[in-house]
């Protein structure tokens, strides 16, 4: 039994339960034991069993990179993502065609990936359909207008990792659609059922 409430700690949520089948076939496996030393040839633990590796992932500590480490310009000019907010925690504020999705912070995180997935298709299509070459998130309408807030995209995690990396990643607004709920539902309906445009997107050609 974990010794957290459930939400307490991020919970892998797999509504398809493809990650189980997975590990309950012949080509992935779970190993619990402790590393004693990485090899020419992958990892050999402290129960002398050697695990050949082609690529190890280490995950021995975080220090978040936006974009991989990407630069993004705009005709020269470098933009600071991090100064910029998210729109629906799948695009980003001023930038055109930039898809930069994020997980949820309370729950799987690749469940949250599969509906921004999904967006982006449905985004590309809409564009394709349509004959436009740009889509670009606005802060600004005729009617409102979105402020950035100091949280950002990952702003109800306190880990290190993200609160040293606050100054890199993108924002939240004070306002739909410019705020993360991290709510599966709430996503559902934005991300898979609300149309495309709105007054916050701008398409051009």
């Amino acid at each position: 039994m974990p010794d957290y409430n459930p939400w307490d700690q991020r919970v892998c949520a797999i509504p398809d339960s493809d990650l189980f089948k997975s590990l309950h076939g012949k080509r992935a496996a779970v190993v619990t034991d402790q590393i004693d030393r990485f090899t020419e040839t992958g990892i050999m633990l402290q129960s002398g069993e050697h695990l050949d590796a082609d690529i190890i992932v280490t995950a021995t500590g975080l220090k978040l990179q936006m974009l991989g480490g990407a630069a993004v310009y705009i005709d020269g000019q470098p933009i600071d993502i991090g100064t910029r907010m998210t729109y629906k925690a799948v695009m980003i504020e001023g930038v055109p065609n930039l898809a930069a999705l994020f997980g949820y912070t309370n729950a799987s995180w690749t469940l949250k990936i599969d509906l921004a997935c999904q967006y982006v298709v449905r985004l590309l299509s809409y564009m394709h359909k349509n004959r436009y070459q740009v889509a670009l998130p606005q802060a600004q309408t005729a009617n409102a207008t979105a402020h950035a807030q100091a949280d950002t995209v990952m702003g109800s995690l306190s880990s290190g990792y993200v609160k040293r990396a606050q100054d890199r990643l993108p924002k939240q607004g004070d306002r739909y659609p410019w705020y993360v709920t991290n709510n599966y539902l709430s996503d559902r309906v934005m991300l898979k059922y609300r149309k495309i445009k709105d007054d916050w997107l701008r398409f051009s050609r």
